[in-house]
């Protein structure tokens, strides 16, 4: 049966949702888990950041191959690879016996992960246009963005109600609706001959972010003069330079560097990084501190960032379709600047940690400024770039959000100290308003309104 546009732009996007909000949801839905993870698994703090950032490294560091493979192979190959390999990671994190298996298959499970984003937001790139493809990225934004703070609310439900476990198996579910719709799309036409794929680009790529995180972890183990914390500091930036090198000479690039000679493409990733490591830090941050200091349960410390959810939902598509009519910049710049207002009110917090008083209040607003921020940041970003390379340009904006995240939860400790207490979850929360405060003036600075999309492509 031949399906309308209609219906297939609807099929398209109800897959982009599904695939993207499976990725982002086990990076944030940990968090509230960590706590019962390691008094099960043993460990501390160093364990927590490394079920996270085990995750987060694989991620950030194959999302660019996967871009590249998403624009050679087709958009529904990957898909369907990466929801498989998702659901048999997830089962391995449901049944791990050890911290150290848990954090391995965490690790696959971003593999798995990376698979999904680029090749999800290239079909909608592919599939809408004009001010349809504004609206499509705003409800997308309005869905997949929730997965951040949606994540610590089911993950703590599931904590309080059954195990930590579950967390994991969960995703059984979405994955397989997930490839039923999948099944209903049109195949992907057939690869080019001569297609290659950037191997040595991506174990340099992943190299170059393990290696480092590794150290910012660990210093506070072994110190900073270890042998083994600058072994592996100096061998990760030697890495991330032969990258950079490797892609600029390298017939094939896997993250080609001229996507950075678009300027609404480069100061976006700029933009991204200071926003998603400060969502990354503070999400990480209020959620177990809430539950180690505070004393809320799991379900507590999720639900306390529900208003945010709620905010994504009720204004992402309202927030998307007024960018695509008035441009990006007023909404990159205002919003990063109100989510950090959010986390300055944070600082009210007192050793009661009252949550209607003190807490509520600041998440409201940063969730306010989240939702101003993501569809306009989305749209500027890929919008500047040829939709033939959609897939690719996706991917290079989702590993610099997700490095700038696992680089702000590796230094967490570094922030909070050994402990997370009242002055460290202070630190922590000036840290992530001033990361937002500088987000959004990057923005303002940077971002352009009006682009020319000749001129746009013919750079990219």
């Amino acid at each position: 049966m031949t399906r309308s546009p209609a219906a297939t732009q609807r099929l398209v996007l109800v897959i982009a949702v599904l695939a993207s909000f499976i990725a982002f949801l086990d990076g944030t839905v940990i968090n509230v888990a960590l706590p019962a993870i390691t008094r099960e698994l043993g460990g501390g703090i160093a364990t927590q950041q490394w079920v996270v950032d085990a995750y987060l490294i694989t991620l950030g560091g194959i999302i660019l191959l996967a871009g590249s493979l998403s624009d050679a192979f087709g958009r529904k190959r990957v898909l369907f690879w990466g929801l498989l390999g998702f659901a048999v990671a997830s089962v391995l994190c449901a049944v791990a016996p050890t911290a150290l298996f848990l954090i391995g298959a965490r690790g696959l499970q971003g593999v798995a992960g990376a698979l999904l984003v680029p090749s999800s937001l290239a079909l909608i790139f592919s599939t809408f246009s004009g001010s349809g493809q504004a609206r499509a990225i705003g409800s997308w934004t309005a869905w997949t963005s929730t997965a951040f703070v949606a994540g610590p609310l089911i993950g703590g439900l599931l904590v309080d109600l059954s195990s930590w476990r579950l967390v994991f198996g969960i995703n059984l579910v979405p994955i397989a609706i997930t490839l039923f719709l999948l099944a209903r799309l049109p195949g992907d036409a057939a690869a080019d001959a001569d297609t290659r794929v950037d191997i040595v680009g991506a174990v340099l790529g992943v190299l170059g972010l393990a290696l480092p995180v590794f150290a910012l972890i660990e210093q506070a183990n072994f110190g900073w003069g270890s042998p083994v914390i600058l072994l592996p500091l100096i061998a990760g930036v030697l890495c991330f330079v032969a990258f950079l090198l490797h892609e600029k000479r390298t017939r094939a690039p896997m993250m080609p560097l001229s996507l950075f000679q678009v300027r609404n493409f480069w100061v976006g990733n700029v933009a991204t990084t200071l926003i998603y490591a400060a969502l990354s830090l503070g999400t990480f941050i209020v959620a177990v501190f809430l539950q180690q200091f505070g004393g809320y349960t799991a379900t507590l410390a999720g639900l306390a960032l529900l208003p945010v959810s709620i905010l994504s939902i009720a204004l992402s598509g309202v927030v998307g379709a007024l960018a695509g009519r008035f441009g990006p910049r007023l909404f990159m710049c205002l919003g990063p600047i109100t989510a950090g207002i959010g986390f300055f009110l944070l600082l009210r917090v007192d050793a009661n940690v009252t949550y209607l008083s003190q807490v509520l209040p600041g998440v409201a607003i940063f969730g306010l400024g989240l939702t101003i921020t993501v569809a306009p940041l989305t749209s500027a970003i890929l919008g500047a770039i040829d939709s033939r390379r959609a897939g690719i340009a996706s991917a290079v904006n989702n590993a610099v959000s997700r490095v700038a995240g696992l680089v702000a939860i590796a230094a967490a400790s570094i922030i909070v100290g050994p402990v997370l207490d009242l002055d460290g979850f202070h630190r922590a929360m000036i840290a992530t308003a001033l990361l937002l405060v500088g987000g959004g003036i990057v923005s303002g600075l940077g971002i352009q309104n009006s682009v020319s999309a000749p001129e746009a492509k013919l750079q990219a």
